[in-house]
């Protein structure tokens, strides 16, 4: 009894060692197979304070991170027709490690990242493809037969699922994963009618034990933060072509300084400043710099198979999850931010999507 006890234990660490090999192999490959010649970084940045600096490699290593929210994005446009086991899992993992090897090449051609970057990267993608396992493995074979005796009629509780996930991929454009309000969801889920009591409680179970996951581990990354700070929400710009009284009028935008070179602001970041970069550029604002940098990273959404014939160079492609249509990245200067938005006016499926800071 105690020599099988001692042989199943054995196959369940190897199980698991496997596991961690698996999980941590595109790392490995990235490491080894995805690095290119690392290139000078800018030590010459008109914006004088070097206090507001960011390293321009990091316009391309702050896409991984934006991978995951396009993913949830893609989660939440499922479930407004269909139900979680329709989405793309091991694609969007797939879209993930594929993405990122193409952004570490670029990234050192610009300088290259930092230890702390490269570490964070791969801690999320680690993190991500294990949720996404995980989903998978559930929704393609438990959820979708209890999808499937429910019927083609959505239960209170699918509801409640379908509304958190267009919620929470809205609130991650802006804002820190751990900072949103699992809690208040799961009320909501475990409130609704039992209008199906199979489907019901499956989805009670499943996702409440998902999102109370998600609170013990938000928590713990919110401690993690405090005890190291959080990343600087704001972000400084030097823009010409633009009188400071003009710039002073769009919705967002602080004035630091006029200068020389040029008029010196300060914004959010994320979200925000694309909205902002998009406003400034429409009254023929130019940006000469965005943290010290003229060289920045943008998508673009197309229809599959269209050629980008906007300005810089398109360095990856990446298919939409959840959605039809391609992501072009394409590296260009901030000076020809204003060309890209006359090229591509945004749109929610076409257009420019995204300007990715540092």
């Amino acid at each position: 009894m105690i020599r099988k006890a001692l042989k199943g234990l054995a196959y369940l660490f190897a199980a698991l060692a496997i596991s961690v090999i698996l999980l941590l192999a595109p790392v490995g490959y990235i490491e080894t197979f995805c690095r290119g010649k690392i290139g000078a970084a800018r030590t010459d940045p008109k914006m004088s304070d070097p206090a507001f600096w960011r390293a321009e490699a990091n316009t391309y290593l702050t896409y991984p991170e934006w991978h995951i929210v396009y993913a949830y994005d893609g989660i939440a446009e499922t479930l407004k027709t269909t139900d979680e086991y329709a989405f793309g899992y091991l694609g969007s993992i797939a879209g993930f490690w594929s993405s990122t090897c193409q952004m570490m090449r670029y990234a050192d051609a610009h300088g290259g990242a930092d230890g702390a970057t490269r570490l964070m990267v791969h801690t999320i993608g680690v993190s991500f493809t294990l949720e996404m396992l995980m989903k998978a493995a559930y929704e393609e074979t438990v959820g979708r037969l209890f999808a499937a005796v429910r019927g083609a009629e959505k239960t209170p509780q699918d509801l409640v699922a379908r509304d958190m996930a267009v919620t929470y991929a809205a609130f991650l454009r802006q804002t820190p994963w751990y900072k949103f309000d699992f809690g208040q969801w799961r009320d909501m889920l475990d409130a609704a009618p039992m209008t199906d009591v199979l489907r019901g409680w499956e989805r009670r179970l499943a996702l409440g034990g998902e999102w109370s996951a998600k609170i013990v581990y938000a928590q713990a990354i919110a401690a993690g933060v405090a005890a190291t700070g959080e990343a600087k929400l704001t972000i400084r710009s030097l823009v010409g072509d633009m009188p400071t009284n003009e710039l002073a009028s769009v919705e967002g935008v602080r004035i630091i300084a006029d200068t020389t070179a040029g008029v010196i602001i300060e914004t959010d970041r994320y979200d925000a400043f694309t909205k902002i970069i998009a406003a400034v550029t429409a009254k023929s604002g130019r940006f000469i710099e965005i943290a010290g940098n003229d060289d920045v990273m943008a998508s673009v959404l197309l229809p599959p198979g269209e050629t980008y014939a906007g300005p810089g160079t398109e360095i990856a492609r990446v298919g939409r999850d959840g959605f039809e249509g391609d992501r072009v990245l394409a590296s260009l200067k901030t000076s020809e931010l204003g060309r890209l938005y006359s090229a591509y006016p945004a749109t929610a499926a076409r257009g420019v999507e995204h300007v990715f800071d540092y």
